[in-house]
């Protein structure tokens, strides 16, 4: 079944399927982890299906430990206002991601980990550090560039998940995978406004 999101973006969401192992940037801080996926016969979901529930895990959790610099960095009334939406919205999620890990009885990542799964488009430690370090205006303009970027790549894991044969064709993960596409396509649009505005008042 084709993709309804068009042309596939040819980054691996997914090292070696038959484990649902996740690939990794090239940060030596971050620890390897292979999750294995039992699949039995008959289930309409795969193993590339459970790599990105678990990888989409990783994902959100740093896109909060971003979102919770903003009440002590100095952010903007509109950033931080964008921060509370992407924290409610991520944790709704990862909520979701989880019970449908669980419901299969599969490998549930932990969110907390401070060495998480490196996915397509997260931070380096190097910028989550440049990042903590940024006040006011330039945290703003750093977050919502480096929000950007993080949103890329859950776009990338969405269609690296549909480019996998028998992949995200069960209703609910076809559903909400789509559901991913579509809020941080949405919210890309927003950011890079907001980036574009906060640009032209520095510029003065």
């Amino acid at each position: 079944m084709p993709t309804p999101f068009g042309r596939i973006i040819p980054l691996a969401l997914i090292a070696a399927v038959s484990t649902a192992g996740c690939q990794r940037v090239s940060d030596k801080t971050a620890r390897p982890m292979s999750m294995s996926a039992m699949i039995p016969a008959g289930a309409d979901y795969t193993a590339a299906d459970v790599a990105f529930m678990q990888g989409m895990i990783a994902h959100h959790a740093q896109a909060l430990a971003m979102t919770a610099m903003a009440p002590t960095h100095g952010a903007s009334p509109n950033v931080r206002l964008l921060c509370q939406r992407i924290t409610n919205t991520q944790n709704d999620e990862i909520a979701t991601m989880r019970t449908w890990l669980q419901d299969r009885h599969q490998t549930v990542p932990d969110s907390k980990d401070t060495h998480p799964m490196m996915m397509p488009g997260m931070l380096t430690p190097a910028q989550m550090q440049q990042l903590d370090q940024a006040k006011d205006t330039t945290f703003d303009r750093l977050f919502l560039t480096f929000m950007i970027q993080h949103h890329n790549g859950a776009l990338a894991m969405v269609h690296d998940l549909f480019a996998m044969p028998r992949a995200g064709q069960a209703s609910e993960m076809f559903r909400y995978a789509s559901d991913v596409d579509a809020d941080q396509r949405a919210e890309i649009g927003r950011m890079q406004q907001m980036l574009n505005t906060t640009q032209r008042s520095s510029a003065k």
